[in-house]
C-alpha cells in the first residue's frame, strides 16, 4: 500500500514537472536588447514563463545584469517589490541556441532592424520550430512580407510592434500581412490582452501608425534644437505643457535609442522618400558619438544612474 501510494506522488510530480516544461516553451523571444528584454518582463510578470536567446553566453550575461539592473531601478522608484522581481526572474530561461525552441508555440523575433539577419533567424526557426508555432517580429519598419517570405508558414507570420519602455506602455500593434491567417490574429491578440496590453490591428505598411505619427514629431524638435531656438529642456517643457505630454520629444528619443530612432527615420526616408522622415543633422550626430540615450546615460540630455535627468547647473 505504501509502495503505492509513492508511485501515485511520483506520477503526479512527474505531470507536474511535464506541465512547468510546456509552460515554459509555450513563449519565446530572440534576441535580449531593451526590447527583448522589456518583453520577457512583461510576459513573465503575467504569470507566464518565457525562454530568450541571446547569439552567445557574453550578451546573454550582459542581458540579464541589465534587465536585473533595470528592475532595480523600479525597485527604487517604488515600482516594484524584491519579491516582484525574484518572481518575474525565476519565470525567464536564458539560452544561446535556437535548437531550444523547438516546441515553442509562439517565438519572438526582437533583434535590431536589420532586414538580413531577421530572415536569417526565421529562416533558421522554420526548420527548428514545430509546424502549428507562429512567429513573430517586432519590426518597426522593415517589411513583414519579405521577412516571411523565407518560411514556409506565412499564414502564422504576423507582427507585433511594442513601444519602449515596453513593461509600461499598454499599447501593442498587431500587425497583420496580406498573407496573415485570421486565426493567427485572434491567437495574438488574445496573447496580447492576456500579457496586459491592448491591441491595434494594423495593416503591414512602413512605421504602421505610431512610428510613422512620432518620427515627424521628434525629427522636427531635433531640427528647433539645431537651429538655436530653443534648449532641449524648453523644447521639452513646451511640448509637454502645450500638449499634456508626459514626456517630452527629446527625453522620449533619448528613452527609445538614439540608434534606434535614427535607423527607424532611415528606413522610413529610404522607403517613402518623404522629407520629414530625412534624419537630422544632429542626431546623426549624437549616435557617431555614441551618445545614445538613457541606455548609456548621455543624448540630448544626460542621464543618472536612475534614468533621470540630471539637471545641469547655470
Amino acid at each position: 500500500m505504501a509502495d503505492e501510494t509513492i508511485k501515485r506522488l511520483e506520477d503526479l510530480l512527474a505531470e507536474n514537472d511535464e506541465a512547468q516544461m510546456r509552460k515554459a516553451e509555450r513563449v519565446a523571444i530572440v534576441g535580449a536588447g531593451t526590447l527583448g528584454q522589456g518583453i520577457a518582463q512583461t510576459i513573465a510578470a503575467a504569470g507566464l514563463d518565457v525562454k530568450v536567446v541571446e547569439k552567445n553566453n557574453e550578451a546573454k550575461e550582459l542581458s540579464i545584469k541589465q534587465l536585473s539592473e533595470s528592475m532595480d531601478r523600479e525597485i527604487a522608484r517604488w515600482g516594484m517589490t524584491s519579491s516582484e522581481k525574484k518572481a518575474i526572474l525565476s519565470r525567464i530561461y536564458w539560452h544561446t541556441s535556437l535548437d531550444k525552441l523547438n516546441k515553442c508555440d509562439l517565438i519572438i523575433e526582437a533583434v535590431g532592424e536589420n532586414l538580413e539577419l531577421k530572415k536569417a533567424i526565421f529562416e533558421k526557426l522554420d526548420k527548428i520550430a514545430k509546424p502549428e508555432a507562429i512567429f513573430i517580429s517586432t519590426t518597426s519598419t522593415l517589411s513583414l512580407e519579405e521577412i516571411a517570405s523565407v518560411t514556409n508558414r506565412k499564414c502564422k507570420f504576423v507582427g507585433m510592434h511594442f513601444l519602449n519602455p515596453v513593461p509600461k506602455v499598454r499599447l501593442v500593434e498587431v500587425v497583420r500581412t496580406i498573407d496573415t491567417a485570421e486565426e493567427t490574429m485572434e491567437k495574438i491578440k488574445n496573447f496580447a490582452v492576456s500579457i496586459g496590453k491592448t491591441p491595434v490591428e494594423v495593416y503591414e505598411y512602413p512605421g504602421f501608425i505610431t512610428t510613422r505619427v512620432i518620427v515627424p514629431l521628434l525629427n522636427e524638435a531635433m531640427h528647433i534644437l539645431l537651429e538655436g531656438l530653443a534648449t532641449a529642456h524648453d523644447i521639452d517643457l513646451a511640448m509637454k505643457l502645450g500638449y499634456n505630454l508626459p514626456i517630452g520629444p527629446l527625453e522620449l528619443a533619448d528613452s527609445m535609442g538614439l540608434d534606434e530612432v535614427l535607423a527607424w527615420m532611415q528606413e522610413l526616408w529610404k522607403t517613402l522618400g518623404e522629407p520629414r522622415y530625412r534624419p537630422c543633422p544632429l542626431l546623426r550626430k549624437l549616435v557617431r558619438e555614441r551618445k545614445l540615450g538613457k541606455k548609456v546615460g548621455e543624448g540630448f540630455f544626460k542621464y543618472d544612474k536612475n534614468g533621470r535627468i540630471i539637471t545641469e547647473k547655470k
